[in-house]
């Protein structure tokens, strides 16, 4: 399986953490990060998702970033609008984009707290989302199917 995350440069104290958890994460469940691309925040992700969804060599998209709460609604509008591009873009091109984007409304405290448990919960929706689909890909009409990580419904 082949993995792509899209980082973002602001607030890299924190997201620099978050990129290597993601990166152990990918390793321990034996996928591939076939790209790293560095995006300068969060709200400049879409483009770069969208490229990189493109790639015949990408099966998913993991994002991270760290939304922190200044003096303004600014990480509200950023955040919001970035996770509906986000998943506007997965559906478009049918791959999966896992959403390890934390915040708005968290304080520098709260972000470095999540650095570890947000990009590894993103690592394994985009993994679990990869198999998932590949298993409803293989599927030949049945009365029910139950597509989850118990069943093999092969």
């Amino acid at each position: 399986m082949r993995l792509a995350i899209v980082v973002s440069e602001f607030n890299s104290e924190v997201t620099s953490r978050m990129l290597e958890n993601a990166k152990r994460h990918i390793v321990k469940i034996g996928a591939k990060a076939s790209y790293i691309f560095y995006v300068p925040g969060v709200y400049d992700m879409p483009l770069a998702v969208e490229q990189l969804l493109k790639k015949r060599t990408v099966d998913a998209i993991v994002t991270i970033g760290a939304v922190i709460k200044g003096d303004t609604r600014h990480d509200d509008i950023v955040a919001e609008n970035a996770a509906r591009l986000i998943a506007d873009l997965s559906l478009k091109h049918g791959k999966p984009v896992a959403l390890g984007i934390t915040g708005p409304g968290m304080t520098d405290e709260q972000a470095g707290a999540r650095a570890e448990e947000v990009p590894v919960r993103a690592v394994n929706a985009a993994a679990n989302m990869v198999l998932r689909l590949g298993k409803l890909e293989r599927t030949v009409n049945k009365e029910t199917v139950v597509i989850d990580d118990t069943a093999d419904n092969n």
